[in-house]
């Protein structure tokens, strides 16, 4: 079993980066004021602040759908769904470390978008979560949250992208059901 490993410092400032432009280029694909954007309730999360179910083997990233409620208000006509992405940094991590032409800023940019765009298709009802854990979501569904992501990020031109691509070519075949 391997050791858990946290972004560094540095690292940290790369997910931040990318979690910036990933919310832009979202946001614009989807065309979505500033206050539908920010009516989407969703948080980012590292390893180092996730809760142990929160934590898997095998994805990059996952989406966990918690239902919040305002404070002081009893009745559920008040409460509101919220979707913590959860960023597996050990999973990325390594992941980089063992394919040397993956570089950790696209790879992250592609995870943050993908996991955005669930985030916005589970809120506009587009897919209903009904799972606690994303290895649980149709293979149909993942296959086109894949082509979305790669179609918002095409447009986009930062170095290694393309092996980004590459690395997800497969998700965007489509299935042989």
């Amino acid at each position: 079993m391997q050791t858990a490993r946290h972004f560094s410092r540095e690292e940290l400032l790369k997910v931040d980066e990318a979690v910036k432009v990933s919310e832009e280029i979202v946001n614009n694909f989807y065309k979505m004021s500033s206050g539908q954007w920010l009516k989407n309730r969703y948080d980012i999360k590292t390893a180092k602040d996730l809760a142990p179910h929160e934590c898997v083997d095998g994805p990059f990233a996952q989406v966990v759908k918690y239902e919040g409620r305002k404070k002081d208000v009893p009745l559920g006509s008040s409460s509101f769904s919220l979707y913590k992405v959860c960023l597996q940094d050990s999973a990325i991590l390594t992941m980089v470390s063992k394919k040397s032409d993956l570089l950790l800023d696209p790879f992250l940019l592609y995870i943050l978008t993908h996991e955005l765009v669930h985030v916005v298709r589970f809120s506009k009802f587009n897919q209903r979560y009904e799972n606690k854990n994303e290895a649980d979501v149709t293979l149909d569904e993942e296959r086109k949250v894949h082509q979305l992501t790669h179609t918002i990020l095409k447009p986009v031109s930062i170095p290694g992208l393309s092996k980004v691509f590459e690395f997800y070519r497969d998700w965007r075949k489509e299935s042989r059901t």
